[in-house]
């Protein structure tokens, strides 16, 4: 039998990364969704949320953006889409979304209060992997600009593993509550770091699997620009 006499034996793993990120990012987007309720229904102040009522719009910005950027992101890994016009389109939402994300994400680390079991560390973790993260979109930006798709695909891949952050945390934070129960200050830390680091760890195996995939391919600069916006890859 070929493969075109079954079509689902391609659809199936091109589909399963997409549907594997955005399964990922569920908890986290489910915590945004009733952040937003709360804010928007006038929920009871608490010390937990009582700095979000105090400044919503970085909150917002971050949950909005945050989504923005995995929902179309985690698609764009899907090599159909990549070859159609809907690539370069969702892409012109899904840099500017990114960077809204990351921006907001430093102003809420900087200026809200600090919650019980975070400090100074995770503070700095969170302001160098917000800066990590708009710079690669931004790096990412100009390689698309110049006509390298193969430097901007990677840098993309890096800034949606920062921005994925939340979604792998959940499976670093889960496990160890559910044993020993909420994480003191140093436990959260290092769990926080470690949802971070293996997305960062896997960013670069895909990053080098794709290009030992294509063992001739070149950075495009000499090529026009194919889109005048960034695309994820």
């Amino acid at each position: 039998m070929t493969d075109a006499s079954h079509p689902h034996r391609r659809r199936a793993p091109e589909w399963a990364a997409p549907a594997g990120l955005i399964a990922l990012t569920l908890v986290p987007m489910a915590a945004g969704a009733s952040r937003l309720t709360q804010l928007g229904t006038g929920a009871a102040i608490t010390a937990e949320n009582a700095r979000f009522f105090d400044s919503p719009v970085p909150v917002i910005a971050h949950i909005v953006g945050s989504t923005l950027f995995l929902l179309l992101g985690a698609l764009q890994f899907a090599p159909s889409l990549r070859r159609r016009a809907w690539h370069r389109r969702a892409g012109r939402l899904v840099a500017p979304a990114g960077l809204v994300s990351a921006a907001s994400g430093i102003w809420m680390a900087v200026l809200y209060d600090l919650p019980d079991n975070s400090g100074v560390v995770l503070l700095g973790m969170r302001v160098v992997l917000g800066l990590l993260m708009a710079g690669a979109i931004v790096f990412a930006f100009a390689a698309i600009r110049r006509g390298d798709v193969t430097t901007h695909s990677a840098w993309m891949t890096r800034a949606y593993a920062i921005g994925l952050g939340a979604g792998t945390q959940v499976l670093t934070l889960l496990p160890f509550t559910l044993v020993a129960g909420p994480p003191d200050e140093f436990a959260n830390t290092v769990l926080m770091g470690l949802g971070w680091a293996i997305n960062l760890f896997v960013a670069e195996v895909v990053i080098r699997r794709r290009a030992r995939r294509m063992p001739g391919a070149v950075h495009a600069a000499t090529r026009p620009a194919p889109a005048a916006a960034p695309h994820l890859s």
